[in-house]
């Protein structure tokens, strides 16, 4: 299931952090094979169920450990200045929420000087595929959801856009991938998004111009 991309203009655009925007080479079999989590089981909600505090705090640790380092050695995803760029210009605002900590989204976006208008990390709010941040920032940014973009490349943000009632575009970066059906547009790369939403600006003007006359 998706929620349909509106026939009026996208007014705020939403972006996952990794493998969206900047690489990530987290291995997370790996990770949950360290942390002893099971394979069909979500990490983090893994982690908050562990009812030992200080055992907790320890894999909590871990797993930021390993951001930072996956941080560090990140490269931004083709095409995605150029996205920015013209969201800019267009004057659309945009957001950024991750499962990243706060320190590996910060110093990700840094790192690549990249600008948003607000960056919401797991501290914050339940992590995707829960839609209570993508939620917040469209009362934020006093918007309807149905008008808000969410972009993403995995099942987790096309499951938040759909509970938060905002169409989504899944990012495929040229992967074969098994839930393309959940999203509302699906792209290889950002490029893909950026024609669309070029073609829509277009469209929308030629229709206020036929007015006009």
């Amino acid at each position: 299931m998706s929620t349909p991309i509106p026939c009026n203009m996208i007014s705020g655009v939403i972006f996952d952090l990794d493998n969206t925007l900047v690489s990530s080479a987290l291995d997370f079999d790996w990770l949950r094979q360290q942390l002893s989590c099971a394979a069909n089981i979500d990490l983090l909600q893994y982690i908050a169920d562990i009812p030992d505090v200080t055992h907790r705090k320890q894999l909590e640790e871990k797993v930021i450990e390993h951001e930072l380092a996956d941080a560090r050695q990140s490269t931004i995803m083709p095409e995605c200045e150029n996205l920015l760029s013209y969201l800019r210009q267009q004057k659309i605002p945009t957001a950024v929420v991750t499962r990243n900590c706060a320190q590996a989204a910060k110093l990700k976006i840094d790192h690549h000087q990249l600008q948003f208008d607000r960056i919401v990390s797991r501290e914050e709010f339940p992590p995707k595929p829960a839609p209570d941040a993508l939620l917040d920032i469209a009362k934020q940014w006093q918007l309807v959801p149905q008008n808000i973009l969410y972009v993403g490349d995995y099942i987790y943000d096309l499951q938040a856009a759909f509970r938060a009632n905002m169409p989504s575009c899944l990012v495929t970066n040229g992967d074969d991938v098994r839930f393309t059906n959940q999203a509302s547009i699906v792209v290889q790369q950002l490029d893909g998004l950026t024609d669309i939403l070029r073609e829509q600006t277009c469209m929308l003007q030629r229709e206020h111009d036929s007015v006009e006359v």
